[in-house]
């Protein structure tokens, strides 16, 4: 059992997490259903594209890691006027990296993009979304560094509500431009990447608002950062972006491998994937509050509270994500049924949505030991367990399992079960291991 102060601690800090990251992926599932209206292709390819943007991504995501474990640290140790320096320092690496990034992959897109599905009208469609999206990275770059920093510093509050004007904004744009509605042109998917990215630079103007209103006093823009915070970024950051890169590339190359099975199979895949996508993220969010417990309790040199803040985080997303999973077990084609119009693409979904109910319980151990484990600063040790499980077991077993055996969707959906198990049960050793208790900051 967990101790109420202990529970309200964690529900106070994670809700807001859950109920913003929760809105941006139900927004995104209306996305899907707005997609969805245009046929398996454009299904196809949004989701492809979506998880390329992610790997694209990748490197400069991590920043969000970095940025939460230095700042709740500096809060736990009671350093308020540096609290907001490794932000600073986040958001100059964004703004030097990312424009340089997003204008070689938009002309790199038409390229590579044919090389992850040969299917002519997945790829007519896939590659301007793809080009909309790669667009906007300097904008997601900065979002993720001020998660980071809302959430290590208390004020999950400020991330919740952005994301929800983000992603009103998103609906509102997305419906605009794929249907061309309210005077807008009617440009399909692509009109689903221009509102995704004019969404998100909204996001940015309002966190950079909200930071002049309330973090100034904690260093925010206050002069440039010392050499030692992007030092301290960059080795907390790099091995949480490379494994995020390796992740996103998984996705990508799982659906390269769903898409030589067949393009239902794509298309019912990218539904499961949104809605599981969905149902974790109660568990990510309790994992974002594990990390700033976690380093908020090593900046005060209370370890031994750290551990349990890991622990009690655990069970409550453990209980969580098991209800969750319920009505995936139980109705199946009443979820897929929303997303997908033609019967033979739900009949391929119904047992792998089955399997994802079944493991989300495993899913929530995975989740909040990884982020607490980050929050400690132990992101190489989690880049190696993700990567070495994802590359070197789970894609050779789903490519053997799917197109060589035949054995399909759910094939590579049981695969896929048993290495989010396997990356459980390691991080639950980790933790009890304690390595991480040594790390400094």
């Amino acid at each position: 059992m967990i101790d109420r102060k202990r529970f309200r601690r964690i529900t106070t800090l994670a809700l807001p997490i859950i109920g913003g990251m929760t809105s941006q992926n139900i927004l995104n599932l209306v996305d899907t259903a707005m997609v969805g209206r245009l046929g398996n292709a454009a299904l196809a390819a949004v989701g492809l594209g979506g998880f390329v943007t992610f790997m694209a991504m990748a490197l400069i995501l991590g920043l969000s890691t970095g940025v939460q474990a230095m700042s709740s640290r500096r809060k736990g140790a009671g350093q308020y006027d540096r609290v907001a320096k490794p932000l600073n320092a986040g958001l100059l690496i964004v703004i030097a990296v990312a424009p340089l990034l997003s204008v070689l992959l938009v002309l790199a897109a038409p390229l590579f993009y044919p090389w992850l599905n040969d299917d002519p009208d997945v790829i007519n469609q896939g590659v301007p979304y793809l080009q909309m999206r790669l667009a906007g990275i300097i904008f997601v770059g900065m979002n993720f560094a001020f998660r980071g920093f809302w959430n290590a510093i208390d004020r999950s509050w400020f991330y919740m509500s952005t994301l929800l004007v983000m992603h009103v904004s998103n609906i509102l744009l997305n419906y605009m431009f794929i249907f061309g509605k309210l005077g807008a042109p009617e440009l399909g998917a692509t009109g689903a990447g221009l509102g995704t990215t004019v969404s998100t630079c909204i996001g940015s103007f309002m966190y950079l608002y909200l930071g002049w209103r309330h973090a100034r006093n904690q260093g925010f823009l206050q002069g440039l950062p010392p050499r030692q915070d992007f030092y301290n970024l960059l080795r907390l950051s790099l091995p949480s972006g490379v494994q995020q890169l390796f992740f996103a590339s998984g996705f990508v190359a799982t659906y390269w491998i769903i898409g030589l099975v067949g393009t239902r199979e794509l298309a019912a895949a990218n539904v499961l994937i949104n809605v599981t996508l969905v149902a974790i993220l109660p568990g990510l969010g309790l994992g974002l509050a594990a990390a700033t417990l976690v380093g908020q309790a090593l900046g005060r040199g209370q370890s031994d509270d750290a551990e349990q803040w890991g622990w009690d985080v655990m069970r409550t997303g453990l209980v969580l994500l098991t209800v969750l999973g319920i009505p995936m077990w139980l109705t199946p084609d009443l979820i897929l049924g929303v997303f997908i119009q033609d019967p033979a693409t739900i009949e391929v979904g119904r047992l792998p949505m089955r399997l994802v109910g079944l493991t989300m319980a495993i899913e929530a151990v995975g989740l909040v030991l990884m982020h607490a484990l980050l929050g400690a600063g132990d992101a190489r040790r989690v880049m190696v367990v993700a990567i070495t499980t994802q590359w070197l077991l789970f894609l050779p077993a789903a490519y053997v399992i799917g197109p060589v055996l035949g054995l399909g969707l759910i094939g590579i959906w049981i695969a896929q079960g048993l290495y989010r198990a396997l990356q459980a049960v390691l991080f639950w050793r980790y933790w009890r291991g304690r390595k991480w208790a040594n790390i400094s900051l």
